[in-house]
């Protein structure tokens, strides 16, 4: 299962795919079951070059009774932003940031600490 991220072209926010546009909230977006559908949101995105920006698929899973993003990355960026608590998407608070907040999961992190360790 697959939900779609992209980053709003006017301020840079993260949203994420419902209905065919960006929502702020993770809890809002819309899941994508099979790769039919999948690939046809990610055209749909990839056509309103002029609301957002580079959209993507990620993986989600289910946590906690709700749907969370697998990876690290994609938890930061729903929860973002995360360099103080009391403002952006975790100072709402609720029961879906807290889930996200507690998620575990791949950080598919190996290939870039391998990266880093190159150079």
């Amino acid at each position: 299962m697959k939900a779609l991220s992209a980053n709003r072209l006017i301020d840079g926010d993260v949203v994420f795919w419902s209905n065919g546009s960006g929502v702020d909230q993770f809890s809002k977006a819309e899941l994508f079951y099979d790769s039919a559908a999948q690939d046809a949101a990610l055209e749909q995105a990839k056509s309103q070059f002029t609301t957002v920006v580079e959209p993507y698929l990620f993986d989600v899973a289910k946590q906690g009774g709700i749907f969370v993003p697998v990876s690290y990355r994609e938890r930061l960026r729903a929860l973002g932003p995360t360099n103080e608590p009391t403002h952006g998407k975790q100072a709402q608070g609720g029961h879906e940031i807290a889930a996200l907040a507690k998620a575990v999961g791949g950080g598919h992190t190996s290939g870039r600490i391998d990266l880093l360790r190159k150079n």
